[in-house]
């Protein structure tokens, strides 16, 4: 493709060196140069893209893109592609899309913000788009799924070079929607940018990621940019939890608006709900008409989401029956209240909450699945993120269980015990009882044999993740599969095992 091609829509501040070079394919980490490849030069956090233009033009690449002026060290024969400042991300963005010959266009994307639920919730959408037999591609947190196959994700909104990838993955397989995840970072930072989308959907906003936005007012921010338009066009349909104090700031975006939640008059509702250890039950009302709702999904918390799910699918028009199948099809979300059962007579689950509103959450549906038994909560506070909520995690969780074993989550490169001192002030706040362990898997087992029959021990924080970052090194660590490990040392086993 000609770089002309490539650049089209594109602000430039100037071009030097050839000027048409044929472009094999982009990139924006210089190890993935190749022959024939235009490098984007982007900001990080810590170096300037810029530094590493050398490297992808020894690989290969034959034009560079960046905000900085073409350096003298750089040869004639490399084409230098000079930005405004402060638009490398965008600029990505489009090239991307021009490369892969819009893919975006011959999708309808769905995009899913907030601070809790977007998982589950995308995993509902997709699940109703599959079975009104579309094929879709399903991008997030646990992971990235396309017709070609899964992989591992690195981040919950891919970099908008691999986003555009993979909607051309989708698209060449014939699929109609792509579903994702839009994180509040890669709304910042323009990951999504010029992608139009059909639907956008809201969960609800509570603190979290204040060592990236600073403030909350900023945070907000980036997640309102979803419902603005992310340079291609406010969403066609945008659905939003009425029972969030940020939902009115959102209304009125988009061309058509549809509310959920189960206070005051939003048009998607249920005045009445089971709950359950083994699913939900409720007719939602809804201005498609009334739809029936068995999920085995559970807790207060997936009301809000399965509601989420179906204004979705209102405004896509998929059939009630199919919204219904969609919904009941949906068995488990990796690492979103999954149940570890290895025939002990206590309940184990596995959840990925590690804000206090979702912990919070996770807490309040175990005890109105189990209201006599004890709450028994392991959980950590990730290292190098937001130091002003782990205090708020140690009061929600020492609030609200019986037991809590304070211990390690993904400390990165900081101390584990000034993590740990941290969300002790919380729970000292509350007079809470709890246990110092930061030996991860050692907390695990304190937990399994603490439990005793009718309680239910919540692991929280990782989820799905199965592994642990520590300072030096990553290691193998999956919650579900160490507990698994712990309670059959302990001599149970599942029913079909006895």
């Amino acid at each position: 493709m000609e770089l002309s091609g490539v650049i089209e829509g594109i602000e430039v501040a100037g071009v030097s060196g050839p000027v048409s070079p044929g472009i094999l394919s982009v990139v924006y980490d210089s190890r993935n140069a190749t022959p024939g490849s235009l490098f984007f030069a982007l900001p990080g956090e810590k170096e300037q893209g810029v530094r590493f233009a050398n490297d992808a033009i020894a690989r290969g690449a034959v034009a560079v893109a960046g905000s900085q002026a073409r350096p003298e060290e750089i040869s004639s024969g490399i084409t230098w592609i000079e930005l405004p400042p402060a638009t490398e991300r965008r600029a990505l963005a489009l090239a991307a899309a021009n490369f892969y010959g819009h893919p975006a266009n011959a999708l309808g994307l769905v995009g899913v913000t907030g601070t809790n639920g977007k998982t589950t919730t995308a995993f509902l959408v997709d699940s109703i788009l599959r079975a009104a037999g579309f094929i879709t591609g399903l991008l997030g947190t646990t992971g990235y799924r396309t017709p070609k196959g899964s992989r591992i994700g690195t981040t919950t909104t891919p970099e908008s070079l691999d986003l555009q990838q993979m909607f051309a993955e989708i698209r060449d397989a014939g699929g109609k929607y792509a579903v994702l995840e839009a994180s509040s970072h890669a709304l910042a930072m323009d990951r999504l940018w010029g992608c139009h989308f059909a639907v956008t959907i809201f969960t609800n906003l509570t603190l979290d990621h204040l060592d990236y936005h600073k403030t909350f007012e900023d945070y907000f921010a980036a997640k309102r940019r979803l419902f603005e338009g992310t340079g291609a066009g406010a969403p066609a349909v945008a659905v939003i939890n009425l029972d969030d104090p940020y939902a009115s700031r959102l209304e009125g975006l988009a061309p058509r608006t549809l509310t959920y939640g189960l206070k005051g008059t939003p048009e998607i509702t249920t005045r009445k709900f089971a709950l359950g250890s083994n699913g939900l039950e409720f007719l939602a009302q809804t201005p498609a008409g009334k739809i029936e709702v068995r999920s085995p999904l559970v807790g207060r918390v997936n009301v809000y989401n399965i509601l989420a799910a179906i204004g979705a699918g209102i405004g896509l028009d998929i059939p009630a029956d199919k919204i219904e199948q969609g919904i009941a099809a949906l068995v488990l979300v990796p690492g979103r209240f999954e149940r570890i059962d290895e025939g002990q007579p206590f309940l184990v689950l596995v959840d990925y909450a590690h804000t206090d509103d979702a912990l919070s959450n996770l807490i309040a549906t175990a005890r109105e699945l189990s209201p006599e038994g004890r709450i028994i909560t392991v959980f950590g506070a990730g290292g190098e993120r937001d130091r002003t909520k782990r205090p708020l995690m140690g009061e929600a969780a020492g609030s609200l269980s019986d037991l809590v074993i304070l211990t390690s989550d993904n400390p990165r490169s900081e101390d584990p015990l000034r993590i740990i001192n941290d969300v002790v002030v919380g729970l000292q706040k509350v007079n809470a009882k709890y246990r110092i362990e930061p030996e991860r898997e050692r907390a695990l087992a304190i937990a399994l044999e603490e439990a005793q029959p009718g309680d239910i021990v919540l692991l929280a924080g990782k989820g799905h993740e199965p592994y642990q970052v520590l300072k030096d090194r990553t290691i193998e660590f999956d919650d579900r599969e160490k507990a698994r490990e712990i309670l059959r040392r302990k001599g149970f086993l599942k029913p079909a095992d006895r």
